[in-house]
């Protein structure tokens, strides 16, 4: 059964999408970084940061972090500063 999660978008990935939230289904077991590939896949016409930071429920997560159903996932584009 497919696991339907909440994904967060900013900067770069807000811009790609037009919105700064989407809703992803992906099948049960699915890791961040198949939810990464899934979301990259659904802009292709555009150029993504390759290492966002990523979090699930408002704590940093690890490529091979599971998500699971009702998870909230952020993707936040490295930020430069000066």
């Amino acid at each position: 059964m497919p696991v339907v999660t909440r994904v967060l978008l900013f900067a770069s990935y807000a811009d790609a999408f037009g919105a700064s939230q989407i809703d992803v289904a992906l099948p049960s077991g699915a890791t961040v970084a198949e939810l990464l590939r899934h979301v990259r896949a659904l802009a292709p016409a555009h150029e993504l940061p390759a290492v966002p930071l990523i979090a699930v429920n408002q704590a940093y997560a690890s490529s091979d972090t599971v998500i699971v159903a009702g998870d909230e996932v952020a993707i936040i584009p490295p930020v430069a500063g000066g």
